[in-house]
């Protein structure tokens, strides 16, 4: 398969397994409505954040969808792209724009490592949408085969953004944009189907006053060969029609065709004489129409309705200080329609103006769902001045100081920083690790997936994976050695952890040290790993 090689791609192939694991604190003075909503608003760098993640949403999320920077050129990154390449370290720190670099290799190197992070959270069925414009698509795609497998391409949807041509276009007016989908396992991906509109139903009529309802004709000839597709049709007002039209074959055979006639199936217009046409009912359709791949702007929103939806719910010093690339609900609620469940986990680590976490609040309301969102924003002062503002509004109903008031929608979101690193530059716990901290991420290193639910320090077993039951001996002190500090794996301890859940299989305990020797280990059916020696800082 082909390949994109661009400076510094060396550098950035693996980096995403070599950043550190950050703790991440929740700041409840920033949060709104419900805290245990699951839903969480996290500022800091999106590749920091997504590693602290990690250990517990692996593998959960069923729809990302992100808005990258588009890299036009005239863009000012707030991404921390500072890799290990002394090559990187000193052309990603200079401006985006100058003669001496290629805005393309920036770009890349600062999307690799997100991508490669962002599989791993996916289900198996899950599937990720990106927004992008022609400046960065022919990249983004390569990138994505290799990431992700080519096979696991979808499709490229076209959203007509603009309800207008621009006037100052330099050459041609731009008014689509990409979105680019691969699922994870393209083979356990299918699309959910998309509400039929009002304009959709229109077409079905009844002219004939059929019992069956609404129907509308279908074109009885196709271009497909078919051997038993070539007979001539008796109209009941007299016509005889020789066979289908050159080129094309009736779609059934003379039997069934005559089957569908009696049945009342067959439409032959209002004299009798017409092409006959087969009908399709509205009753026998399936309840949505399948996803098509250009998203008019009629259905799905353009950009000055992204922009008036940010107005009438965030205030702002001056139109200056307006975000300037938000997209409508409509677009994201369509891609929460194709992509996930009523209860789908959905993330977006470039959360910009929050419209992906405000889409899913209000699809919620729409279908009765439970669907929880997790939205990363790098810049500060958007985070909580327009990201954490808008969703804050959407749950509780205020709206900006201009506008129309705004339905409350309920739910809620934490707002999560990003903390200082698990591991220290010697490779050390950190000093203010709490149980829950270690807790995750001893269990995500020993079984690669996330913990099952979030540990409480009352118990030392933190759940069980694949037969395997992963306990946690940690008192809260590191570094406390004592046998009786309840670090220390000593006969006593040993003897006091909670049996094995299924009373069979391997049990792996982590702890400071341990004073058994190898036959009382496997007396107790234990493997012991000492903390930190034997836990993965990347």
């Amino acid at each position: 398969m082909p390949t994109l090689d661009w400076i510094g791609k060396a550098a950035v192939v693996n980096h995403h397994r070599k950043v550190p694991y950050h703790l991440l604190r929740c700041d409840r003075e920033l949060s709104a409505g419900d805290p245990d909503a699951g839903n969480l608003l996290v500022q800091g760098d999106n590749l920091l954040a997504l590693k602290a993640l990690l250990p517990y949403y692996a593998g959960k999320v069923k729809c990302i969808y992100i808005d990258p920077p588009y890299n036009t050129g005239n863009e000012a990154w707030a991404y921390n792209d500072n890799v290990n390449s002394p090559e990187i370290r000193r052309w990603l720190g200079e401006l985006v724009d100058s003669d001496k670099l290629d805005r393309h290799d920036r770009w890349l190197c600062m999307m690799y490592p997100r991508l490669a992070l962002l599989r791993d959270f996916l289900t198996e069925d899950g599937a990720i949408f990106i927004s992008i414009d022609d400046n960065e698509v022919q990249n983004l795609r390569a990138v994505m085969d290799e990431i992700f497998g080519a096979r696991n391409f979808i499709t490229t949807v076209i959203w007509h953004k603009n309800y207008a041509p621009k006037g100052t276009a330099k050459h041609f007016s731009e008014d689509h944009d990409f979105i680019i989908v691969y699922a994870r396992n393209a083979a356990s991906w299918r699309p959910r189907l998309v509400p039929r509109s009002e304009k959709q139903n229109k077409l079905y009529k009844n002219p004939d006053n059929d019992p069956r309802g609404l129907w509308r004709p279908n074109n009885l000839a196709a271009r497909n060969y078919y051997s038993k597709g070539t007979y001539a049709i008796q109209c009941p007002g007299g016509r005889v029609i020789d066979g289908p039209p050159k080129g094309s074959y009736w779609r059934v055979s003379e039997e069934r065709f005559r089957e569908w006639d009696k049945d009342g199936r067959i439409y032959w217009g209002k004299t009798g004489n017409s092409i006959p046409a087969p009908k399709i009912y509205l009753s026998e359709v399936k309840e949505g129409i399948v996803p098509q791949t250009i998203w008019h702007w009629s259905e799905v929103g353009h950009t000055q309705d992204a922009k008036k939806e940010l107005l009438a719910v965030c205030d702002f010093d001056d139109s200056q200080s307006v975000f300037i690339t938000p997209k409508p609900l409509r677009l994201i609620q369509r891609i929460l329609t194709i992509a996930s469940n009523k209860d789908s986990l959905i993330l977006d680590s470039f959360a910009g103006s929050g419209t992906t976490g405000h889409a899913v609040l209000v699809q919620n309301k729409a279908d009765g769902g439970s669907r929880r969102f997790i939205t990363v924003e790098v810049d500060e002062n958007i985070c909580q001045t327009v990201t954490a503002q808008r969703i804050r509004r959407a749950v509780d109903g205020r709206a900006a100081k201009d506008g129309e008031p705004v339905e409350a929608l309920g739910g809620g979101f934490r707002f999560c920083k990003l903390g200082t690193a698990l591991f220290d530059d010697a490779g050390n716990i950190a000093g203010e690790v709490r149980f829950p901290d270690l807790a995750a991420h001893v269990f995500f290193t020993e079984t690669g997936s996330p913990i099952p639910k979030r540990a409480d320090g009352k118990t030392p077993l933190l759940g069980v994976h694949q037969g395997k039951a992963v306990y946690l001996l940690f008192n809260g002190v590191l570094g406390d050695k004592r046998p009786a500090g309840g670090n220390v794996l000593t006969h006593t301890i040993a003897q006091d952890l909670p049996a094995h859940p299924t009373d069979k299989g391997p049990r792996v305990v982590y702890g400071e040290a341990c004073r058994l020797g190898p036959k009382s280990l496997e007396h107790y059916g234990i493997t012991f790993r000492q903390i930190p020696f034997e836990l993965k800082v990347d």
